[in-house]
């Protein structure tokens, strides 16, 4: 089967299109024709060598994609699923998988032609979703989906969203609102209007100087920041004290940073694979994108074998919505 993947890591340049042996469905297991795989910060993280230590000696080839949609198109025997051949279907993937030793292994991502998973992996796609549409929503969605069930907010709280304009900030702003949270967003003037339109009640020019301007907007601080954007941890002096502060990177990676606080601020961060395999939770998803809760993004539609293309336009920085792979 075609996949997109990488021996070595490096710049966009290093995906190419390669062939893999086509798996087939074992017991308790699915398989997806994928049609389409949207392409993540996580995508570029592993592809640029931010595991390349944990993967030594560990043979490629290196498949990215945490986001898969396509069609089931077999069901391994004696498999339990609600899931039927023909189902428009999606999945989140792990590429490379913690172990119990700490180590990873390579077990494969989303940019291929098809993918086999444990039947509560996958769920179906929202109805009248497009192939392209449903790739965007699992891992942001059970991101943003997690952070939200960690925080635990009551209706009415204040949630700062940074990064709102975002695929992940946009999801999170969407699904705060319908909980009934009340979320302030920062936004470029080209984004505001965008940015309200997700449910943000309260918009503040993003950029140097946020945390100011948060407060002068909430003088008592709001009860959490979700930092999408990895502004840093001076957005703490936008939280009052036993708040909270919801990071997205980890300290060794990328763009990520320590935070403490002498004020009783607790720092989160959300780790989407302890969702891998949570049906109930992606079928949340689902339907918070069924019911409009949650509109999916799709920036551009191109075909796998200019995955390269596809990550230098991310790296570019400016795209709303997500890249999508079609296969």
């Amino acid at each position: 089967m075609r996949a997109v993947g990488l021996y070595e890591f490096g710049g966009p340049e290093v995906l190419r299109v390669i062939e893999l042996p086509e798996p087939h469905a074992g017991p308790g297991e699915v398989r997806m024709r994928v049609r389409a795989a949207a392409v993540n910060p996580s995508d570029t993280l592993l592809r640029s060598g931010t595991h390349a230590e944990a993967l030594s000696g560990i043979p490629g080839p290196y498949v990215p994609g945490m986001d898969a949609a396509g069609v089931i198109d077999e069901i391994g025997p004696g498999t339990r699923t609600e899931l039927s051949i023909g189902d428009p279907a999606m999945a989140m993937l792990l590429p490379v998988t913690p172990k119990p030793d700490g180590t990873l292994e390579n077990s494969g991502g989303g940019y291929v032609e098809y993918v086999v998973l444990p039947a509560n992996w996958v769920v179906r796609a929202p109805a009248g979703a497009s192939h392209e549409a449903a790739a965007t929503l699992p891992m942001n969605g059970l991101t943003a989906l997690l952070a939200l069930d960690q925080l635990a907010l009551t209706p009415g709280s204040t949630l700062a969203v940074v990064g709102a304009a975002g695929t992940l900030g946009s999801y999170l702003v969407q699904m705060a609102s319908h909980a009934g949270l009340n979320v302030v967003a920062d936004a470029a003037p080209a984004d505001e209007t965008l940015v309200r339109e997700s449910g943000a009640t309260h918009v503040v020019t993003r950029g140097p100087g946020l945390a100011e301007r948060i407060i002068a907007r909430f003088p008592g601080g709001v009860d959490a920041v979700a930092d999408v954007a990895l502004a840093g941890p001076q957005l703490m002096d936008a939280i009052h004290d036993g708040g909270t502060l919801v990071r997205f990177r980890h300290p060794d990676e990328p763009g990520g940073y320590q935070a403490t606080s002498t004020r009783g601020i607790a720092v989160q961060a959300p780790f989407v694979p302890d969702y891998a395999g949570r049906a109930d939770k992606l079928d949340e998803i689902r339907r918070l994108a069924e019911s409009g809760v949650l509109i999916p993004r799709v920036a551009a539609a191109l075909p796998a074998a200019e995955a390269a293309d596809a990550h230098r336009r991310f790296a570019a920085g400016g795209v709303r919505g997500r890249l999508v792979l079609t296969f």
